[in-house]
Formats: structure tokens, C-alpha cells, sequence
């Protein structure tokens, strides 16, 4: 197993721990978000629809916590870089489905950014 699958592994299992004790039941988001793009332009996000695409919030939310604006405030303080949360996570992720054949979201940053 590659260390970054392991790495991956053991933090879903962490913050799904932390998930269950502070009861996700009452932390679902908002239905649709936008989130800061920065230069290109801000970025819609369907968070309601990747809830239930993926059932699992650890996916998306081991990287950044479940509170609003906490990747803004992340990318601020230096912990994510600029482009970790989107590119190297959603793109990565949307591109994985598109190759096993299965429905994706956009692979390309212009499907994300609107100006």
C-alpha cells in the first residue's frame, strides 16, 4: 500500500471518530456553497450533492473542518496551500471516477471557476 493511501486511511479513521462524537446529525451545510477561487473567479460548490454522491464526509472534510470559512481561514494561517483543497483533492477525485467510467464532476478548472 503507498504511504499517501495509508496517510489518507488513517486520517478519515481520526476524523471520522471526531465526526461521530460531536454528532454530524446537526452539521449538514449548507445546500450549495461558493467558495473563494481567487483570481479565476469563485467556485459553486453542490455540497448537498456530494454529500450524497459520497455518504461520507471524511472524503472531503479530513483535509479542512466542517465550520464556514475554515478554508479561507486555513489557506490564511499556511496550513492548506492554495490550491490543495480543489485541484489536488477535488480534481483528483473527479478525475479517478471519470477514468473508472463512473459520472464525475468537472475535470478542468474553467468547468469550476465562473468570472
Amino acid at each position: 500500500m503507498q504511504v499517501k493511501t495509508i496517510v489518507t486511511i488513517f486520517l478519515v479513521c481520526l476524523f471520522t471518530a471526531a465526526v461521530s462524537f460531536a454528532g454530524d446529525a446537526e452539521k449538514k451545510g449548507a445546500e450549495n456553497m461558493e467558495i473563494d477561487g481567487g483570481s479565476r473567479g469563485m467556485v459553486p460548490f453542490p455540497h448537498s450533492l456530494h454529500q450524497t454522491t459520497l455518504e461520507d464526509c471524511t472524503v472531503c472534510h479530513s483535509i479542512f473542518p466542517m465550520e464556514k470559512g475554515s478554508i479561507d481561514r486555513l489557506k490564511a494561517e499556511g496550513t492548506l496551500k492554495k490550491k490543495q483543497v480543489m485541484y489536488r483533492s477535488c480534481m483528483e477525485c473527479h478525475r479517478d471516477k471519470k477514468k473508472a467510467g463512473e459520472k464525475s464532476g468537472p475535470t478542468s478548472c474553467s468547468q469550476c471557476h465562473v468570472r
